[in-house]
């Protein structure tokens, strides 16, 4: 058994020079990442919406959807804030199924991490010039975080590597809002501890450099439900987790109590078309509780053009070839009724 070097992947800098972010890009993505964190500080009333498909398999289908936020979001944005989910790396704990598209650029192909890399960066890129939006991504590989450092404006730090000492330590360095998940036990306090952590300053290792950061005070929670010991789904969005999560807030030494619900996977139960009812439901307990109003910031929802999933293969565009996403239709609606309620 062996590690085998295969070649050599270019560096983010030489990534970075070959497909550069204008400085009007750069205005765009101060301004967007001073939005979202304001949020997140409560320094502005607006509600994060983080919404957008499962994995973004297809550049064509993901700025297709992305332009259709942008068209909606001058009804919405004195109250919300839109941020499209462009996620280009996939857990894969058994070691099937589709990786992103930073493994996978092809999801039908082979591996090709470096082409995987450019598609990574074109695909942001191409989001920010069309829409004026910048994104989310999920940073399953915090050695990846130099090549989109300079165009993301939002990172979820997923349930399974929320735990990871790396995870945590790299957080600590991003300029960006990072939403930590809980962990698939559903342990608050794991939770808690990893937003603390990534709210400190720390000295590590770091693609082969000692590196110093200062601590992101802009780290916050998810909340986005747990599986129990036989597998089975366990929700914590309703107003009980809520307040619970709000007490454990009271006592933890984190800055910025803030939380985001994520209205799918285990609170769902993959179960995509429930989201709307679940994002009501977390609404409905931000009207009734001004703690818990000041505490919610945002949701998060899985969306893409054509509702459902389909397998690798089958060519739909616009519909996911990972978990099953809210169609187009019901997600404008959705965007609409959030903004009524907030």
């Amino acid at each position: 058994m062996s590690f085998s070097i295969i070649r050599p992947l270019p560096t983010p800098e030489e990534i970075c020079a070959q497909y550069p972010v204008s400085e009007e890009l750069k205005k765009l993505k101060e301004k967007r990442d001073k939005e979202i964190c304001d949020v997140i500080a409560g320094r502005s009333d607006k509600f994060l919406v983080i919404i957008g498909p499962c994995s973004a398999d297809n550049e064509e289908a993901v700025c297709d959807y992305a332009n259709r936020l942008a068209r909606i979001y001058d009804k919405v944005k004195d109250r919300l804030v839109l941020v499209p989910r462009v996620y280009t790396n996939k857990p894969r704990t058994n070691g099937d199924g589709y990786k992103g598209i930073v493994s996978q650029p092809d999801p039908e192909g082979s591996e090709d991490f470096k082409q995987g890399l450019i598609a990574m960066r074109q695909m942001h890129l191409r989001v920010m010039r069309e829409t004026g939006l910048t994104a989310a991504d999920e940073m399953l590989y915090p050695e990846n975080w130099p090549y989109v450092s300079d165009i993301l404006s939002y990172v979820a730090i997923g349930a399974r590597s929320v735990e990871d000492q790396q995870h945590r330590l790299a957080t600590s360095g991003f300029d960006v809002a990072a939403g930590m998940k809980n962990p698939t036990s559903g342990h608050l306090m794991v939770m808690l501890n990893s937003i603390h952590a990534a709210q400190s300053p720390h000295s590590f290792i770091f693609r082969g450099n000692e590196v110093k950061t200062s601590g992101n005070p802009y780290a916050h929670s998810i909340l986005r439900g747990a599986v129990n010991k036989h597998g089975s789904s366990i929700s914590n969005y309703h107003y009980e987790d809520l307040a619970l999560l709000r007490d454990l807030y009271a006592e933890s030494k984190v800055e910025n109590p803030a939380c985001i619900i994520d209205a799918n996977h285990n609170n769902s139960g993959k179960k995509f078309a429930e989201q709307p009812r679940i994002v009501k439901e977390v609404l409905h307990s931000r009207r009734v509780n001004p703690e818990i109003r000041s505490l919610v910031k945002g949701v998060m929802v899985e969306s893409y053009i054509k509702e459902g999933s389909q397998k690798i293969g089958e060519g739909i565009y616009g519909k996911s070839i990972t978990d099953p996403c809210l169609g187009w239709a019901d997600s404008e609606q959705l965007i609409y009724d959030i903004a009524d309620l907030v």
